[in-house]
């Protein structure tokens, strides 16, 4: 196990907090929870303090567990403060992606920091695409990039067929604001790893070429 840094302790206490707050007031959960009409309606906070609310302990635990594993990756290029701003700026996405694909669906509501937590996971991808990865249901080592790639390819699945209660707009939201704040926080990475950038690119074409086309 690694040394986890402060920055990232301070990111899990306030998933922590929040989210028991949320497990103990059903009012506070659902004033701050992502909702397509209170959000049109001016509580535009919704799209932030959404991510910091989960709907149980196993879900909560999930996003923590993951962001433990990858945070250092981001830290140790970046550092704390653009590792807190990929964060953020993941979350964000996350939350505007959202926004957009359910806009015209006013009881969606969503929660949990899986879109936050999947844009520093697809930063650390392209910042160490060499990584591999082991799935507990997988015994054997995957590169870092073709599960990327393949999580993005299943998200668009999971938003076309509306499959389980999950959210896939906000983890694939999350993905592309990961994933473009990296390359413009190390611009170089068009010219040293311009493969991985090629192709952890191709599901974000795929998506949006989906939705011009009406077919998502």
């Amino acid at each position: 196990m690694h040394d986890i840094h402060f920055a990232t302790i301070a990111i899990i206490a306030a998933n922590v907090l929040v989210s028991f707050k949320g497990f103990n007031d059903t009012s506070f959960f659902d004033r701050y929870k992502f909702g397509i009409a209170q959000i049109k309606a001016g509580q535009k906070e919704r799209m932030v303090t959404s991510g910091f609310l989960h709907v149980d302990i196993a879900h909560l635990f999930f996003n923590l567990f993951t962001l433990y594993f990858f945070a250092n990756v981001v830290i140790a290029w970046f550092g704390p403060g653009k590792f807190i701003g990929i964060y953020f700026i993941s979350l964000v996405a996350g939350s505007l992606l959202a926004l957009f694909f359910h806009k015209n669906e006013p009881y969606y509501s969503a929660v949990g920091a899986s879109g936050a937590v999947t844009g520093i996971l697809y930063a650390a991808i392209l910042l160490q695409p060499d990584m591999d990865l082991m799935l507990m249901f997988i015994p054997i080592p995957i590169p870092a990039y073709v599960l990327g790639i393949g999580y993005l390819l299943y998200s668009i699945y999971g938003m076309k067929s509306r499959l389980g209660n999950i959210g896939h707009t906000a983890h694939f939201g999350g993905a592309i604001g990961g994933y473009l704040t990296t390359l413009i926080f190390m611009p170089e990475l068009f010219l040293t790893e311009t493969l991985m950038v090629v192709l952890l690119a191709i599901p974000i074409v795929i998506l949006f070429i989906m939705e011009k086309t009406g077919k998502i």
